[in-house]
């Protein structure tokens, strides 16, 4: 089996995600559009799609051309019958891929946060697989609208849509469940910068908080990458 992996920005881990694929011994191809527009084929000998964050919004299309592109193919695959998973930015382009309004700056959250699973998600194959709250690591200032024809899976006070399926077989996660304590301490170390600008104090505090909430992200991280490699 053989998933194709879009990454947005230079700075990308796949985290429990690659966990879970490697364990299936699912092999990977990846993408990245952000240098040199290429995308991969929804007819082409792959079983699913993963779409990972960055730091353009959706629909900064001006600067980033491939993105409307990229909102049609994670259609296509679906449409095809191929699973798909947008994280974070991922996710924002799965809500415009079925025709949801992106917004810009509307939604800020950094650092382990807890996410609500609702009633639906108890059936769900994917997010069934995790408790009905639970911490997870978020990074992002935007948000979208829930598409019309979509289940809304996770919620929490920030963002209203922080999970959903929708389609055939594709899940959108605003949150980045596929960080473990191990990329979060990598992007600590990449951006120290802009850490501390989303929240003062936040590389000295970082053990603590990694401590405390670490462990039950890492494991729903895994339940959730887990849950979507089976049904590839």
């Amino acid at each position: 089996m053989r998933v194709a992996i879009v990454e947005n920005t230079k700075v990308s881990h796949l985290g429990q995600v690659g966990v879970a694929l490697a364990e299936a011994g699912v092999m990977i191809e990846v993408f990245r559009p952000y240098l040199d527009g290429k995308l991969p084929d929804p007819q082409g000998d792959y079983v699913g799609l993963v779409v990972f964050g960055g730091e353009q919004s959706a629909v900064d299309d001006a600067l980033h051309p491939y993105l409307p592109a990229l909102a049609r193919e994670m259609r296509a695959f679906d449409a095809a019958g191929r699973s798909v998973l947008g994280i974070c930015l991922g996710a924002q382009l799965l809500a415009r891929a079925w025709g949801a309004a992106n917004h810009v700056g509307t939604s800020r959250e950094f650092g382990w946060q807890t996410i609500e699973t609702t009633e639906a998600a108890a059936s769900d194959p994917v997010l069934g697989a995790v408790p009905r709250a639970f911490p997870s690591f978020e990074w992002h200032s935007d948000h979208y609208d829930l598409p019309q024809s979509a289940t809304r899976l996770a919620a929490n006070s920030a963002a209203e849509n922080q999970a959903f399926r929708v389609g055939n077989r594709s899940w959108g996660m605003q949150f980045h469940f596929e960080v473990s304590r191990a990329v979060a301490a990598a992007w600590n170390r990449r951006f120290p910068k802009e850490v501390e600008a989303r929240h003062p104090g936040w590389l000295s505090e970082f053990d603590a908080l990694a401590a405390r909430h670490a462990p039950a992200s890492d494991a729903a991280g895994l339940a959730l990458a887990r849950a979507w490699v089976a049904q590839l």
